[in-house]
């Protein structure tokens, strides 16, 4: 399950960063840019607190 939520994570910050490439080329349009980076944050910001949980600190005595 953990390798699924990595996988989806990873797209949403493929989809965070890449249209902001292609708009700087003029493949796509702002709009779509907007788009593809809405949906990489909400893939992002979904998956990523499943696998990323931490583990509490032990204290040394």
């Amino acid at each position: 399950m953990k390798i699924i939520l990595k996988i989806i994570s990873a797209l949403g910050l493929v989809l965070t960063i890449i249209p902001s490439l292609f708009v700087f080329n003029g493949t796509i349009t702002m709009q779509n840019n907007y788009w593809l980076m809405g949906i990489g944050m909400l893939l992002w910001f979904g998956s990523a607190p499943f696998w990323m949980k931490s583990k509490p600190l032990e204290e040394d005595n």
